[in-house]
């Protein structure tokens, strides 16, 4: 019999929308300044890659390689990034257009404490309003997918392994 194991597709789904919530939180609370807030996005991320590699060789009875579960883990990366692009295109385009304000305004901070002219500060805000949603889209893709990457070698590598050759099964 066959074992059920849970697609990447699905455990992409649940780590995308507990990062969406995330997000909103943050969003909502006015906490867009607040940098460590907005990188523990990765360790829901991380956390839910090797929730999804432990799960996936637990579901498999530990049958597994350790390619099996990196694969498995890197699935649902990719699921995690395309679903996360796709809603943060919407997000800034349609839900909440004012995201890019607020996003300019914590870059023009950071920007006035590096002496800037005015002129530069002008040039580059123009510039990133101008390009917000594809390098948005960018980041998530790239910084997921490496960070994905990462935490699909890990818990690989930290999964139950013990792989069953095919004639394991057949009685004698």
């Amino acid at each position: 019999m066959e074992q059920k194991v849970t697609s990447p597709v699905l455990k992409g789904v649940i780590i995308t929308l507990l990062l969406i919530v995330f997000g909103l939180i943050i969003y909502f609370t006015g906490q867009m300044e607040n940098k460590s807030l907005s990188y523990s996005q990765f360790i829901i991320l991380i956390g839910g890659i090797l929730w999804s590699c432990l799960s996936y060789a637990k579901q498999m009875k530990g049958n597994v390689t350790f390619g099996n579960v990196f694969a498995h883990g890197f699935k649902t990366t990719a699921a995690v990034a395309a679903l996360l692009a796709v809603y943060t295109f919407i997000a800034v385009k349609f839900l909440f257009p004012d995201m890019v304000d607020k996003a300019l305004e914590v870059a023009k901070k950071d920007m006035e404490s590096k002496n800037l002219t005015e002129e530069q500060m002008q040039s580059a805000l123009d510039m990133a309003r101008k390009f917000f949603v594809p390098i948005a889209i960018g980041y998530i893709l790239i910084g997921f997918a490496i960070i994905g990457c990462i935490s699909s070698l890990i818990g690989a590598a930290i999964a139950k392994k013990n792989p069953q050759g095919p004639f394991a099964q057949q009685q004698m």
